[in-house]
C-alpha cells in the first residue's frame, strides 16, 4: 500500500481522536501524547461509556420500568451483583482496549487487508468480505470459547472468572464485560487475525468490535428473544448453567453442526412437563 493511500487511514483515525478526546478532555492532556496512546486512550474512555451507559440504560428498562414484564422478581440480580460485574469489566477495560488499539496501528502501517471506503471494492464484494468476515469471527469465537472451557488451565486462571455467574439471579447485562482481561482479549482476537486473511473495511471492524459491548450485554439479560438463528440470551443463559452447551457468538450454527446446542424451548417444555 502506498503512503497516500495509508493517510487514509490516519486522517480517518486522527478524526476519531478528536471526536471523542476532544470533547471529553482538554486538548493540552491528550495531544501531546503518542499516537499509539491517543488510540488507547480514545478506545478507553468510549469503551468505558459504551458499557456504563447502554448497561445501567438496558438493566433500568428491563428490571424497573418492565419489572415482571421480562424477568420475573426473584430471578433480578442484585445490586450488589451487578456492581461486582461493573468492577471485574472495569479492571480488565484497559486491557481490552489494547486490542482495537493494536489493530489500528496495524492498519494504519498497511500490515492488513483493510480498505477505507466501501467504493474502492464495489458494494457486492463488500457485502461478501463482510459475511466472510463474520463467518470468520463466528468460527472463531466458537472453538476459542469452547477450548477456553475444555483446557482446563484456562478455565480455572481464566474464564472460571466470568463463570461465577451461573445463575439467572447472578446474570446482568453488566456481566458482558465481565471477565479476566486475557480471557476477554482471546475471545475478541478472531476479530484482529480476519484482517489478515480477509479484505474488510476498516470504519465497520472498529464499529462490530465496539458494539460487541451492546451484545454481551444483550445475551447476559436473560431474556429469551426467539429469533432464529440467533444465540441470544436464551441460549447463552444455558451455557452458563450447564457449562457444556451453546458456545456460539451471534448465531446457533457452529453449535448445531457440533453437536453442542441445547435449545431453550425444550428446557421450557421440560419445567411444563
Amino acid at each position: 500500500m502506498g503512503d497516500e493511500y495509508l493517510q487514509q487511514f490516519l486522517d480517518e483515525t486522527t478524526w476519531y481522536n478528536h471526536i471523542v478526546l476532544g470533547y471529553l478532555l482538554p486538548t493540552n492532556l491528550w495531544y501531546p501524547l503518542p499516537r499509539f496512546l491517543q488510540t488507547w486512550l480514545r478506545n478507553y474512555l468510549a469503551g468505558t461509556l459504551l458499557y456504563l451507559i447502554s448497561g445501567f440504560l438496558w438493566c433500568f428498562y428491563i428490571y424497573y420500568l418492565k419489572r415482571n414484564v421480562y424477568v420475573p422478581k426473584d430471578a433480578i440480580p442484585t445490586n450488589k451483583a451487578m456492581l461486582l460485574q461493573i468492577y471485574v469489566a472495569m479492571k480488565a477495560m484497559p486491557w481490552y482496549c489494547a486490542l482495537p488499539s493494536l489493530s489500528e496501528y496495524m492498519i494504519e502501517n498497511g500490515w492488513t487487508k483493510c480498505y477505507d471506503r466501501v467504493s474502492e471494492v464495489g458494494w457486492l464484494p463488500h457485502l461478501l468480505y463482510l459475511s466472510l468476515y463474520l463467518v470468520f469471527v463466528e468460527f472463531g469465537i466458537y472453538w476459542m470459547h469452547r477450548e477456553l472451557h475444555d483446557i482446563k488451565p484456562l478455565y480455572k486462571y481464566l474464564h472460571a472468572t466470568h463463570h461465577i455467574y451461573n445463575k439467572q439471579n447472578t446474570l446482568s447485562p453488566f456481566a458482558g464485560l465481565a471477565f479476566h482481561p486475557v480471557d476477554g482479549i482471546l475471545q475478541a482476537v478472531p476479530h484482529v487475525i480476519a484482517l489478515f486473511i480477509i479484505p474488510t473495511h476498516f470504519t465497520t471492524h472498529v464499529g462490530l468490535l465496539f458494539l460487541e459491548a451492546v451484545w454481551t450485554a444483550n445475551i447476559h439479560d436473560c431474556i429469551h428473544g426467539k429469533l432464529w438463528p440467533v444465540m441470544g440470551a436464551g441460549y447463552h443463559t444455558i451455557h452458563h448453567t450447564t457449562y457444556r452447551h451453546n458456545y456460539g457468538h451471534y448465531t446457533i450454527w457452529m453449535d448445531w453442526m457440533l453437536g453442542t446446542l441445547r435449545d431453550p424451548s425444550d428446557e421450557e417444555g421440560k419445567k411444563v412437563m
